[in-house]
């Protein structure tokens, strides 16, 4: 008996891309949801829906990014209040940009956040 290839193919799902990019607001409801939930979405469903991969991987280094900006803000609140307006230009972007990229993935487009270290490739 010869095997053939049995490769399953990737499933488009834009809906659970859109739910992975939505996911990041948690942050707003709970205050740590934001990272872990993306996480989670694209850790289970990066072989199985196509694009995942690419919109988990970016979901996760903005989450990171915006972790890393308030960390370093919060001194820079010492230098002449710096770091108050930083903190609402994160609290902002954070809240501006999952929506901009839920609209993208539910059109099909790619994730573009600006402002994100790439922690993961």
């Amino acid at each position: 008996m010869e095997l053939i290839n049995q490769k399953s193919a990737l499933r488009t799902d834009n809906q659970l891309l859109v739910l992975a990019h939505l996911s990041q607001l948690l942050t707003y409801v709970t205050g740590f949801g934001g990272l872990i939930v993306p996480l989670f979405i694209w850790l289970t469903s990066k072989d199985s829906v196509s694009k995942m991969d690419e919109h988990g991987k970016a979901i996760v280094n903005f989450q990171l990014s915006m972790l890393l900006f308030t960390i370093l803000s919060i001194p820079a609140i010492l230098l002449l209040g710096l770091g108050i307006l930083s903190l609402i230009f994160i609290g902002i972007i954070a809240f501006v940009l999952p929506i901009a990229n839920a609209v993208k993935a539910s059109n099909g487009e790619g994730p573009s956040y600006f402002m994100t270290i790439r922690f993961i490739s």
